[in-house]
């Protein structure tokens, strides 16, 4: 049997595969727009669309890696012909025990044991960096889950995956524990003015303290301080079950990074926030991408309400005055996406009020080496 040639991937620094003085294809371009391929492939298939992958210019950025997250993409080939590919992603100022795996193997090439040898080859990676924790995401549709004959219970004691899934096979079968699983969810655009009107009039009887805001692609400077502050709440006050994450260290000059990488990304950002009349503390905020690539679908990132702050309504507020400003800064949306752990009931509570319906559900896997 031919063996697999699995070879690290270089990222063109122009999504055209060109180079940024003008230079002709680098080498591995090809291989960078040939995993691209893939992956759209891949979520064609399942989904019918693009709205979860990530664009060329996304993809380009993200894979580049910065000073806070060392990215690998690995490539499979068989002679000429494409197998797969994995990845290892590996943080380096916090949960530095820690690694992001992912395999994808061609539909003609799968259940042939490449998808493990692959999965070997990311998680050697990762070992030899002296990582001994690995975790890993997929999603499945809806249905799938509706009409499963028996779940594979999650760790965190809230929902499950079909056992039956070649995904949760393949992950189980590998020695990863399902921690935790979280419910996608959409809502149809534009929501009606007279439900966000009503849901507004009864939020603000409990925020009279309060006073929203908002900004595009940059945080104000009067906020951006405190803004770092609950972003890095952020990594800890999520339900983040028994995975092993702590705490991300986040300061103005990574807000900034962040912003940045997002503006070469080709992503549209609207955030909303609520403040405290009599502090002046940013209290809450909460974040909508938009990429022209995929117009239809903006994709809900970030919501929290600081602990100090919460029981004010605020979390549904700052929703509501985001979802405004996204119909009329990006009229061609036509639905928002969002994640949601599945025993965060608060928050999946904010959003079923609104509207969001389930869409599917993503699995969050780990396994500890040694």
């Amino acid at each position: 049997m031919t063996d697999l040639a699995i070879t690290a991937v270089r990222i063109p620094e122009t999504p055209d595969g060109g180079t940024s003085s003008g230079g002709g294809r680098p080498d591995g371009a090809s291989d960078f727009h040939a995993c691209q391929a893939l992956r759209e492939a891949h979520e064609l298939e399942k989904w019918g669309d693009l709205d979860r992958c990530p664009t060329v210019a996304e993809a380009m950025e993200f894979w580049r890696g910065n000073e806070y997250e060392e990215r690998h993409l690995y490539i499979a080939r068989l002679g000429t012909e494409l197998v797969g590919m994995c990845s290892v992603t590996l943080p380096l100022r916090e949960n530095t025990t820690t690694a992001g795996i992912d395999v994808l193997v061609a539909p003609a090439h799968r259940r042939r044991g490449w998808g493990r040898q692959l999965l070997e080859y990311a998680e050697s990676a990762a070992a030899g960096r002296g990582r001994t924790s690995l975790d890993a995401y997929c999603e499945i549709p809806l249905e799938l889950v509706e009409y499963s004959a028996g779940l594979l219970p999650a760790k965190s004691g809230a929902g499950g995956l079909p056992r039956d899934e070649p995904s949760t096979a393949f992950a189980s079968g590998a020695g990863y524990e399902l921690e935790q699983v979280e419910r996608s969810s959409r809502i149809a655009l534009p929501v009606p003015p007279e439900r966000l009107e009503i849901f507004e009039a009864e939020a603000s009887a409990f925020a009279r303290d309060y006073t929203m805001v908002a900004w595009a692609e940059s945080c104000p400077d009067e906020f951006v301080a405190e803004y770092a502050v609950l972003k890095a709440r952020m990594s800890t006050d999520v339900p983040t079950a028994g995975l092993d994450w702590g705490a991300e260290d986040w300061d103005v000059a990574r807000v900034r990074e962040d912003e940045r990488t997002l503006a070469r990304s080709g992503v549209q950002v609207q955030v909303a926030g609520a403040v405290h009349s009599v502090s002046g503390a940013l209290a809450a905020y909460t974040v909508l991408n938009w990429r022209p690539d995929v117009p239809a679908t903006v994709i809900q990132q970030d919501t929290l309400v600081s602990a100090e702050h919460r029981g004010h309504r605020l979390g549904m507020l700052v929703k509501l005055t985001n979802l405004r400003l996204a119909q009329q800064r990006w009229p061609a949306a036509r639905s928002v996406l969002t994640w949601n752990a599945n025993e965060n009931q608060h928050m999946l509570a904010i959003n079923i009020s609104l509207g969001f319906k389930p869409a599917g559900y993503e699995g969050e896997w780990q396994k500890r080496l040694g």
